[in-house]
């Protein structure tokens, strides 16, 4: 029996690297074996990896040579960035060139790289509709993505550039749940009007990943979007009311007020929920939910993902 091809994965302890890791491992029969790339093998997560069979390493986006050698050796790679951590647009742009860079002098025969738009294109500087940030972007966590897109091809890496959804773990972990207004009421807010949002499981994401590496040759050189359900703030909350037993009403908000509420990256995200918004077809129609779960046929929907975590998410 041949040894099975390495699938290194960089950010497996999180949400679109845990779930391609999780993905490669369970399906037995696939020829595929995950290396996981974390910053920390101590950590509960990896060793939760590490038990399905996992390789675990140790490497850092920010560290050129532990990418390096993370690589080696590796048929293929999932890249993802972390603009979060540090809402740097130059240090995630940095992150990219040593993802890329990595892959080039290791070989690797296919990345995926976890990218978005660069809002840029769509809405330039110049236009006011929208407020520029850090002098430079528009939505700085999607335009860097997008801008750092030509490191892989100008280095001739073998690439699928994959374009993710709106996670509906961020009612559960990024404060976008339902929130108690001054009426009592129970209410998402976003500033959508009524406009679809592409939104997935996060699990999901990396299972969409591992199929397209399972098809590599249809893929590279291709831009694919993926989403589990296109839905408006109205059906959202719609759908939030029948899975917890109460009412949740959708708060649609002008951005502006989005972007003057007062959390971090409250401008970023209120210009991101703008372009969605104002660009809703381009956005959504690259997000195609058939081809989506051609890739992953266990892809779940908004109602199928509230039965597994209605009792996770927060009620403030």
């Amino acid at each position: 029996m041949s040894e099975k091809k390495i699938i290194s994965v960089v950010g497996a302890t999180g949400a679109q690297g845990g779930g391609l890791v999780r993905a490669i491992m369970n399906d037995t029969n696939s020829g595929f074996t995950a290396r996981a790339l974390t910053r920390d093998v101590n950590s509960d997560k990896a060793k939760a990896l590490a038990a399905l069979g996992a390789e675990v390493v140790a490497a850092d986006v920010d560290d050129f040579e532990s990418l390096r050698r993370a690589f080696e050796g590796a048929d293929a790679a999932f890249c993802v960035t972390f603009f979060w951590a540090h809402f740097s647009p130059k240090k995630e742009l940095d992150e990219i060139g040593n993802l890329a860079k990595a892959a080039k002098e290791t070989g690797v025969n296919h990345v995926i790289w976890s990218t978005l738009e660069d809002t840029r294109k769509w809405i330039p500087l110049s236009d006011d509709r929208m407020p520029t940030l850090m002098e430079k972007y528009k939505v700085p966590h999607f335009d860097a993505k997008g801008e750092g897109n030509h490191l892989f091809t100008d280095l001739g890496v073998p690439t699928t550039f994959l374009l993710a959804s709106f996670y509906w773990e961020n009612l559960i972990y990024f404060g976008m749940g339902p929130k108690k207004g001054p009426d009592g009421k129970l209410a998402i807010t976003y500033p959508m009007g009524d406009k679809r949002l592409p939104g997935i499981a996060s699990e999901d994401i990396g299972k969409c990943a591992f199929g397209i590496i399972k098809q590599s040759n249809a893929y590279i050189g291709k831009t694919v979007g993926i989403a589990g359900e296109h839905l408006t703030g109205a059906e959202m909350a719609a759908a939030l009311t029948s899975a917890l037993g109460q009412e949740v009403v959708y708060n649609d908000v002008p951005p502006e007020v989005f972007r003057s509420f007062d959390f971090p990256g409250a401008e970023d995200l209120g210009n991101m929920f703008q372009f969605k918004r104002d660009f809703q077809k381009v956005f959504c129609d690259v997000r195609d939910v058939v081809g989506s779960r051609r890739l992953n046929p266990s892809l779940q929907d908004f109602d199928a993902w509230l039965v597994e975590n209605k009792d996770s998410i927060p009620i403030e």
